[in-house]
C-alpha cells in the first residue's frame, strides 16, 4: 500500500517538474487533478479489497462446527444408558449440543401432589418437566400413539412453557398411572429399559386426603368457585381458603373398597415398572422433609439448587375440618388399615 503511494507522489513530482507553457496553464492542472483521482480511485479499490479479505478472514475463524461429534469417553461407563445427545428438529442446540441429557418421567395418580412437585423441578434451570401430556386422550390411543409421543418428548421437540431448550440436563414429563400407563405397561416398559428412562414414582401416604382433594376438584370443575374460574392449584393463601369452604360428603358405604383400589393401582403400577430405574417419593414426607429433594437431584444427576414453588396447599389442618359427615367416615374406618388416616396430620 506505501509504494502504490510513493509511486503516485513520485508521478506527480515528475509532471510538477515539467515547465509549464506560457500560454497554457489549464492544460496542466487539469492533468495534475485527472492524475490525481485516478491514483485515488486506485488506492481506494486496493483498500475495498484488502478489507473484503479481513472480514472473511475473521468471519472463518470464529465459525463452529456443530456437527462434530461430542468426546464421550470421559462419561462413565455404566452411566452412558441413561445419558443422551437429541438431536432436535424444531431447535439448535448449539453451544450445548455435546451436553448430555436425562430422561425421565414423573409416575402418578390424580390429586397425589404430582403438579406441585412438578413445579419444584420445573425451578432448577436445567430440569424441564412437560406437564401431564397423556391428560389428552388423542395421545394415548394404543402404543405406537404413545411412543410416537414419547420421541418427540425426549427430543426435545416437545416445546411447552417448561421447556429450557439447548442447556437442558433432564427432561421429562407427569403420567397417571391410569392415562394408559398400565395399560400399555409391556411396551411402555420395553421403551424405558432401551432408551433408558429414570421413573419417579409419587404417591400420597394417606389416600383419604386424597379422596378429600379429588371430590373437591371434581366439585370446583362444576361450580368455579373462583369467579367462575375452576382451578386445580392455587398461588394465594385466599384462593385456597376459598376452595377449602367446600366439605364433601364421602360415600362411607363403599370407603374402604375404594381405598383399597387406589392403594392397589399404586402397588400395581411398582410392579410392572419395577425392571426400570426408578425412585419412590411420598407426598407427605417431601412437604415434612425438604431435603428429600436432594435425593431427587442426585437421582436425576443434576447439580445442587434450591426448589422453589408458588403453588399453595388447599386442604391445611386436620381432616374433621375438610369432611361433613366426619363422625360417619370415623365410624367406617375404625378397626381397619386405614384408620390411622384418621390422625394422620402435617401443617
Amino acid at each position: 500500500m506505501s509504494c502504490i503511494v510513493a509511486f503516485c507522489l513520485s508521478r506527480l513530482q515528475d509532471i510538477l517538474a515539467v515547465k509549464a507553457p506560457k500560454k497554457s496553464p489549464l492544460l496542466l492542472r487539469t492533468t495534475v487533478v485527472i492524475f490525481a483521482v485516478f491514483c485515488g480511485l486506485y488506492m481506494f479499490s486496493i483498500c475495498i479489497k484488502q478489507t473484503r479479505f479481513s472480514t472473511a478472514s475473521r468471519l472463518l475463524d470464529i465459525r463452529v462446527n456443530y456437527d462434530q461429534p461430542c468426546n464421550t469417553s470421559v462419561l462413565q461407563e455404566k452411566e452412558l444408558p441413561y445419558l443422551h445427545l437429541p438431536k432436535p428438529k424444531s431447535f439448535t442446540r448449539k453451544e450445548c449440543a455435546c451436553n448430555p441429557v436425562r430422561f425421565f418421567v414423573i409416575l402418578s395418580m390424580q390429586r397425589s401432589g404430582s403438579g406441585w412437585f412438578e413445579t419444584l423441578l420445573n425451578s432448577h434451570i436445567n430440569i424441564s418437566s412437560n406437564g401431564e401430556i397423556f391428560g389428552n386422550k388423542d395421545r394415548r390411543s394404543n402404543a405406537s400413539t404413545i411412543v410416537q409421543v414419547l420421541d418427540q418428548v425426549y427430543n426435545l421437540d416437545w416445546l411447552s412453557s417448561a421447556s429450557k431448550n439447548e442447556c437442558s440436563a433432564a427432561v421429562g414429563f407427569k403420567w397417571m398411572l391410569n392415562q394408559g400407563a398400565i395399560a400399555n405397561h409391556k411396551e411402555v416398559v420395553e421403551y424405558f429399559n432401551r432408551r433408558g428412562v429414570s421413573a419417579i414414582f409419587l404417591f400420597r401416604r394417606n389416600l383419604l386426603r386424597r379422596m378429600i382433594s379429588m371430590d373437591a376438584n371434581a366439585y370446583d370443575k362444576s361450580v368455579k368457585l373462583l369467579n367462575g374460574t375452576h382451578k386445580s392449584h392455587v398461588h394465594s393463601p385466599k384462593e385456597a381458603q376459598i376452595l377449602a369452604q367446600y366439605k364433601p360428603k364421602l360415600n362411607t358405604t363403599d370407603l374402604v373398597s375404594n381405598l383399597k383400589e387406589v392403594q392397589g393401582t399404586a402397588r400395581r403400577g411398582l410392579e410392572l415398572f419395577k425392571s426400570t430405574r426408578h425412585i419412590v417419593l411420598y407426598y407427605e414426607d417431601i412437604v415434612s422433609n425438604r431435603t428429600k429433594l436432594v435425593d431427587v437431584l442426585e437421582f436425576l444427576k443434576v447439580p445442587y439448587r434450591e426448589l422453589t414453588s408458588r403453588q399453595v396447599k388447599i386442604h391445611s389442618g386436620p381432616l374433621s375440618q375438610h369432611i361433613s359427615n366426619w363422625e360417619d367416615v370415623k365410624k367406617a374406618l375404625k378397626g381397619t388399615s386405614f384408620e390411622s388416616y384418621l390422625k394422620e396430620d402435617y401443617k
